[in-house]
């Protein structure tokens, strides 16, 4: 997309950068951790001569939004989208929610689905799993030193652990913040949203790729399983970007799916 296509709005005293293309029924999408409108773009730009308006954001903290004042759970991140929905008086939406993108969209189902039409969810974060034994015995020790160093006065080099220990064993992700959005990640990866899934009210399709590493298949399953109207369609040699790697068979299906009645 040419940045001319971006414009900034102001919600709860935060530049927040947003794209708006097409005439119709309005389309929320949500992109991924470390993404932004970028990412959702060549979606947008397909369905935008089918009918719909789409209105596509940085959140904040991502792409060229400001970041939040302070480290933010997937809680505020989600309220932040109803502020923009609420700015743009958007009262019925289709969703679409990428990854992380689709961890609000689980709680915008749960807290607010009297305002959404239909969900999609694509290789959808919000399921914690439960660490191998080795790996929570080596967290617990390192907390375990970390505090103690922290507790005798030892900042330094309890800060110096802390960046080592991020360095070897933190993801890709959390590596690639500082400051408020490592703490807001913390914050994210550690909220499970499977009791949200259950109180997920709208129709929900579930589009996934088979080779996805990030949020594999298991979680697509998982999601189909708890939300009380859920489909899964699965894009066989897909990753976690699966809707970029099958992008015409997504928007046909995408489109479909919206277009049917109940």
């Amino acid at each position: 997309m040419t940045e001319a296509s971006r414009k900034t709005i102001i919600l709860n005293g935060l530049n927040v950068a947003e794209a708006i293309i097409g005439k119709g029924q309005p389309l929320v999408m949500l992109h991924g951790w470390g993404a932004s409108i970028d990412l959702v773009w060549p979606l947008a730009e397909q369905f935008a001569p089918l009918g719909y308006q789409i209105y596509a954001l940085d959140l904040p903290g991502f792409g060229q939004s400001d970041e939040p004042p302070s480290a933010w759970s997937v809680f505020d991140y989600a309220n932040s989208v109803v502020d923009y929905l609420d700015h743009h008086q958007l009262d019925q939406i289709f969703l679409f929610g990428h990854s992380f993108g689709g961890r609000l969209s689980l709680i915008l189902g749960a807290e607010h689905g009297q305002r959404i039409k239909k969900i999609v969810l694509a290789d959808s974060a919000g399921i914690v799993t439960t660490a191998p034994l080795t790996k929570r015995l080596r967290l617990n020790t390192y907390k375990s030193i970390r505090d103690g160093l922290y507790k005798i006065g030892a900042k330094n080099t309890a800060d110096q652990l802390r960046a080592a220990y991020n360095a070897k064993y933190g993801s890709s992700d959390l590596q690639a913040t500082s400051g408020v959005m490592r703490e807001t990640f913390i914050k994210v990866v550690n909220q499970d949203l499977q009791d949200y899934a259950k109180r997920v009210k709208p129709s929900t399709l579930l589009i996934w790729g088979d080779q996805d590493e990030d949020t594999p298949l298991s979680y697509a399953q998982t999601f189909e399983k708890l939300i009380p109207d859920a489909g899964l369609v699965v894009h066989k040699g897909a990753g976690h970007y699966s809707y970029l790697d099958r992008l015409p068979e997504t928007v046909r299906i995408m489109d479909y799916f919206f277009k049917t009645d109940e």
